[in-house]
């Protein structure tokens, strides 16, 4: 059974054993100010690379706060080849959106603008930030690749074909998702998810004609986007399971 560890930060740096970090100056105030964490007591550090390590304290300044590295707790594994692609909506359900898909194990998180697209900006930084907060709280080893926001169109043109697309299509029309993707197989796969005024009927047609678009449904009722979004993925993964990239 691997150590338990309360508090856990996302640090860039490389980790070796032996080695001292200085931690930036708002994970100092966290650990000092509200945490009110002492010299001495343990933390655990990832970076995404390289496992999880655990870390003791080893003294804090002003606005800094230096920790040793111990030992690795937790080796690095891969997460599922997952992405989630969606429409920017309002700023609290986009920020609550990127936090649960990051919990959701999705990899990568892509922006994309659509017809009816109300949002025009996206703070790629304050996203990152929720999803690198998700995955300390939620034992997660990585955080999601956050891309910028471009058109759907520009995507969908440079898309590799052997990565299945999950259509969320609000129109109903489609088959449920357990029926549609009954006989999906582990691999690369992608959830789509519209605007909260839904896709143009045009952009519907032209996704439903690509070759590796598989449109479901998510049931009788109206979701908003970012319900949609979770809906899709915890479907997705519940049919699939939590499978790695290697497989």
């Amino acid at each position: 059974m691997r150590e338990k560890t309360q508090t856990r930060l996302f640090v860039e740096a490389d980790l070796t054993p032996g080695q001292t970090l200085t931690l930036a100056a708002e994970q100092a105030h966290y650990l000092k100010a509200v945490l009110r964490l002492k010299e001495d007591e343990r933390i655990a550090l990832f970076n995404g690379r390289s496992g999880e390590y655990s870390a003791r304290i080893a003294g804090f300044g002003r606005n800094w706060c230096d920790v040793a590295l111990e030992r690795q707790i937790r080796a690095q594994t891969e997460d599922p080849d997952l992405w989630l692609i969606f429409a920017p909506i309002k700023r609290a359900r986009i920020d609550f959106l990127v936090e649960k898909a990051t919990e959701l194990g999705a990899a990568a998180l892509y922006p994309v603008m659509t017809r009816y697209t109300m949002v025009e900006r996206v703070n790629l930084a304050r996203l990152r930030a929720n999803a690198i907060e998700a995955a300390e709280q939620s034992e997660r080893l990585t955080v999601p690749q956050i891309h910028a926001p471009q058109p759907l169109e520009r995507l969908l043109g440079a898309w590799d074909g052997s990565r299945r697309l999950v259509l969320c299509d609000e129109t109903r029309t489609a088959p449920p998702i357990a029926a549609a993707l009954k006989a999906a197989r582990p691999g690369p796969w992608a959830v789509l998810i519209g605007p909260e005024g839904g896709f143009a009927e045009t952009e519907l047609d032209a996704l439903k004609k690509l070759p590796f678009v598989c449109p479901v449904s998510l049931g009788p009722r109206v979701l908003r986007a970012d319900t949609a979004a979770l809906a899709g993925l915890a479907v997705l993964q519940a049919l699939l399971g939590d499978t790695p990239r290697d497989g």
